[in-house]
């Protein structure tokens, strides 16, 4: 399989760059706080961040009706978290794309809000939004021209 130009986990270093295996992408997912929600919205691409919570093989987030909700729910969305290490000097990037869906079933709902995902921003967040995902790729990048700060 070839992500944006890498090849899969066993084809180790290119350029710089290396792509993580399955496990070491949803170890990634597990550890980020904010994602990035990459929905399609009136013809138009659109990004939304969203604190979310990995629960088994799915991803989970809360959310008030609006752009966001109607545009995820029961469509192929991407969602993406990434990172940087200092002591590595190294980038990463995880993308898992698939179907995201209303949790509606009284079980599943109530198993999910027993999960650690508060909403960040004030009020009422009552959908419940899991991802189900077909793919989940990743990769490492080694930053070879520093670190710009602030």
């Amino acid at each position: 399989m070839d992500t944006d130009g890498i090849e899969g986990a066993a084809a180790g270093t290119s350029g710089g760059t290396r792509a993580l295996s399955t496990e070491e992408s949803w170890d990634l997912l597990r550890q980020a706080v904010i994602g990035r929600l990459a929905v399609v919205h009136d013809g138009a691409p659109d990004i939304f961040p969203v604190n979310y919570v990995v629960d088994h093989g799915t991803i989970v987030l809360r959310t008030a009706r609006g752009t966001k909700y109607e545009s995820a729910r029961n469509q192929l969305v991407a969602f993406e978290v990434d990172g940087y290490d200092l002591d590595d000097v190294e980038a990463w990037s995880v993308v898992a794309r698939g179907r995201a869906v209303e949790v509606k079933d009284v079980d599943d709902s109530i198993a999910v809000m027993a999960l650690p995902l508060l909403p960040w921003a004030e009020g009422s967040k009552p959908h419940l939004i899991r991802l189900l995902p077909d793919t989940v790729t990743g990769r490492r990048i080694h930053v070879v021209g520093g670190v710009r700060r602030a």
